[in-house]
């Protein structure tokens, strides 16, 4: 699938051009795909700062000896429902752990809850990323990669070695149940 390239002049200091230079020969690409990416994410901020429909990472790294902070990150995320489409517990050492929370909806929703979890008493690390999920910004994209897209609805809560465990929001609905 084809889209229409339209060639246009940029103007700009010899000094940032050299600078984006270095950035484009680090990359190995050529400066139309280094201005494609920049003008895209810059989409993408836009429409997220607006409250469009999102999908987001939120990574926390705490100390998992703090009081209740691991039932209220765990209750917090219940809370939440569906928007939580999976989480990564790892076990970094004795004291922290790393959650990696994936959540579906609005950006704006989504950035207050983060700011919240990330104010959290014991989180010493974290940060959210956000993307829309309203439509492509001209990025093509082949989607015949083996997986299906979208929510893992049937996805169950596993252990793996390293005590880290991959759960889906339905995953952690369904141990719920079963208590």
């Amino acid at each position: 699938m084809g889209r229409e390239l339209v060639r246009f002049g940029v103007a700009m200091e010899r000094s940032l051009l050299e600078h984006f230079d270095i950035v484009v020969s680090e990359r190995g690409v050529t400066r139309s795909e280094v201005l494609r990416d920049l003008v895209r994410a810059e989409i993408v901020r836009a429409q997220v700062a607006k409250g469009v429909l999102a999908v987001a990472t939120l990574t926390l790294v705490y100390d998992h000896h703090v009081r209740e902070l691991t039932e209220k990150i765990t209750e917090f995320q219940h809370q939440l429902g569906d928007q939580v489409r999976s989480t990564l517990h790892v076990h970094l050492d004795a004291h922290r752990c790393l959650e990696d929370v994936v959540m579906h909806g609005r950006s704006d929703e989504l950035k207050r809850i983060a700011d919240r979890l990330l104010a959290t008493r014991g989180v010493t690390h974290g940060g959210i990323e956000i993307i829309s999920d309203t439509e492509d910004h001209g990025h093509e994209h082949d989607h015949d990669h083996g997986h299906a897209h979208g929510p893992t609805r049937t996805a169950e809560a596993r252990k793996t070695p390293g005590s880290t465990r991959r759960e889906s929001g339905a995953g952690r609905a369904a141990k719920l149940r079963s208590r």
